[in-house]
């Protein structure tokens, strides 16, 4: 049963057009079934989606509007871009051997814009 579940999600992760939330849970799955080669190849796709700005790193559903930089209000992204994001951070860390430097590095940029998504009581937007 299994194997035939990560043969679906294969074929699934072949799709040339793959929405980035699609790509960030495959990447994931790919990575807790330990096949380094489908992880990498979508993390390396979703690292050139990535949105880069004050030093993180985040995903955006496309063809979201761009949020507008608004004086001492701090933005908060819809909670189905912070799950999104957070798959992406399970994915880069979970890989055996422990993930390189690089992906580390990437990582934390990553974690960085996902604390800044909190709420005043530690929480976020939504509950998963």
């Amino acid at each position: 049963v299994v194997r035939n579940a990560l043969f679906c999600l294969e074929t699934a992760a072949s799709q040339k057009e793959n929405h980035v939330y699609t790509k960030a849970l495959l990447a994931y799955a790919f990575a807790l079934a330990g096949n380094r080669e489908k992880r990498k190849a979508l993390l390396d796709s979703l690292e050139k989606e990535a949105v880069r700005k004050d030093g993180s790193a985040h995903w955006q559903r496309p063809g979201k509007e761009p949020e507008a930089d608004l004086p001492f209000q701090r933005h908060r992204a819809p909670s189905a871009e912070v799950e999104m994001t957070a798959y992406v951070l399970l994915a880069q860390l979970t890989s055996q051997p422990a993930p390189a430097q690089e992906e580390l590095a990437f990582a934390s940029l990553i974690a960085k814009w996902i604390s800044s998504q909190q709420n005043p009581n530690g929480g976020f937007s939504s509950t998963q």
